[in-house]
């Protein structure tokens, strides 16, 4: 690792602009560069800008057209389902588009107790989740000491005799110092999760005011330099779509994952693409400084899934149903479902503590679970790689030739049929075992096959958490 690069400020905003503001390809230019995207390698900094500056909309449905068949390529028909829990909304910092900022009087303030934190886990494990994200706002009462805490409590959480159990948890917090990060790898984490929210330097000052720790730009761009010292292998980024021109935090993500790759040869594990949404209290999520139009956003997801092929991308319940069914198959590989924002929601329904955001879509597990189904697409809860210890090189290096596959899929039907087992109403159950019987077909690696099915029929007579 060269600590000169670890510690560099890698976002040049006048680079980024001039890339934006180039000419627009022809067809010729950008048949080039999806026939380089179809090799599955990933693509420039220079590619992505052309791919930004399509506007001709037959062009533009080109590039969606080579991202399905990159995410199919790759991922197959999978999804990775996962839920947050929202472990507080106190906040210190004064963020202009979020409803947890500190002078916004408009909310019910709460910091979950562990025996809240363990509701809300036992609320989400009893439809069927597996895997959560555990997030609060910034502030001096749930720092490393609370959230390592809150991780032991979400892991010691057990239903139905021991055998329902949360087996992975992410976790989104504020920047922190490497001694911290190795205290929450020691909680075997899976991946660290912060925003930059925008990687535009001068914006970043507008939408946070000074005084606070967030207002220290430098300090949150290299924060994932700081979690890889501290052990964890897996990060993922993003940018809240909507504060900055969407085509300068796609590059600037770009450059923020050949960051890593340059200093710690392994990009980001995930990129989250949130778009704003309004926010009670939040002046710039009610009148969005840069909206984005749906299409811009279905062309910026299509790019960034050509760009980082094995980086999984991840939508949030901020988009409505009909928006995350499309988008599944231009790029997104993981998603949340039943989702709430308000801490304590999941355990109590009646619970008026504020949300960080207005959710678009609001459908329960099994509603999300079912649409999907009928696309043929197999939601999973697998975290197998994590508990082999497949995560941050290990995992590139299966990944990149293909090899991650002989995993995924397999570990994917096992995860399913648990839950078409223990949690299904009997038509999902019906159509569910349907699809994993037609996905036996799509395994590779033939000689798998008989233990695949040996492990599904053992799930059938009540075994669990069997994964390769």
């Amino acid at each position: 690792m060269n600590i000169e690069e670890r510690n560099k400020v890698f976002i040049d905003r006048d680079k980024l602009n001039d890339l934006i503001n180039g000419k627009i390809p022809t067809e010729n230019e950008l048949n080039e560069v999806l026939n380089k995207a179809l090799k599955l390698k990933g693509l420039s900094l220079e590619d992505v800008a052309l791919l930004l500056r399509v506007e001709d909309v037959a062009h533009i449905q080109k590039i969606m057209d080579t991202a399905k068949i990159v995410k199919e390529e790759i991922y197959g028909k999978r999804l990775v389902l996962f839920a947050p829990i929202y472990t507080g909304n106190i906040c210190v910092n004064n963020c202009t588009y979020c409803s947890f900022r500190k002078d916004n009087k408009l909310i019910a303030r709460k910091i979950l107790t562990m025996d809240e934190i363990a509701q809300e886990t036992s609320a989400l494990l009893k439809q069927g989740h597996k895997r959560v994200l555990l997030i609060c706002g910034e502030n001096n009462k749930n720092g490393t000491d609370y959230m390592v805490e809150a991780i032991r409590t979400t892991y010691g959480v057990k239903e139905r005799g021991g055998r329902d159990y949360i087996r992975r948890i992410n976790i989104e917090l504020a920047p922190m110092e490497v001694e911290d990060f190795a205290r929450l790898h020691a909680e075997k984490i899976g991946t660290y999760v912060c925003f930059q929210e925008t990687y535009d330097p001068v914006l970043y000052k507008r939408f946070h005011p000074a005084g606070t720790p967030k207002a220290d730009y430098a300090y949150r761009l290299t924060v994932m330099d700081r979690a890889q010292e501290g052990g964890i292998n897996d990060v993922g980024i993003g940018a809240l779509f909507g504060l900055g021109d969407y085509r300068f935090e796609v590059l600037a993500m770009i450059e923020h994952a050949n960051h890593l790759e340059r200093c710690y040869g392994c990009g980001p594990h995930t990129v989250s693409v949130p778009r704003m949404e309004p926010a009670v209290g939040a002046p710039d999520a009610e009148n969005v400084p840069n909206p984005v139009s749906d299409e811009d956003f279905k062309k910026l997801v299509a790019i960034i899934r050509i760009a980082l092929p094995y980086t999984g991308m991840i939508l949030s319940t901020r988009e409505g149903a009909a928006m995350r069914n499309e988008l599944i198959n231009y790029g997104i590989s993981q998603i949340s479902a039943g989702s709430r924002t308000n801490p304590g929601s999941y355990a109590h329904e009646e619970n008026q503590t504020g949300s960080q955001f207005a959710l678009g879509d609001h459908r329960e597990m099994e509603e999300v679970i079912s649409t999907f189904v009928d696309e043929g697409y197999i939601p999973s809860f697998c975290t197998g790689c994590y508990r082999q210890g497949r995560v941050g090189n290990d995992f590139m290096d299966l990944a990149k030739p293909g090899l991650i596959k002989q995993y995924c899929l397999p570990n994917a039907m096992f995860t399913f049929r648990e839950y078409l087992e223990d949690f299904a109403s009997p038509e999902l159950k019906e159509k569910g075992l349907k699809l994993i019987k037609n996905m036996l077909k799509d395994v590779e690696h033939k000689n798998l096959v008989p233990k695949i099915e040996e492990n599904l029929e053992k799930i059938g007579e009540g075994q669990r958490d069997l994964y390769f």
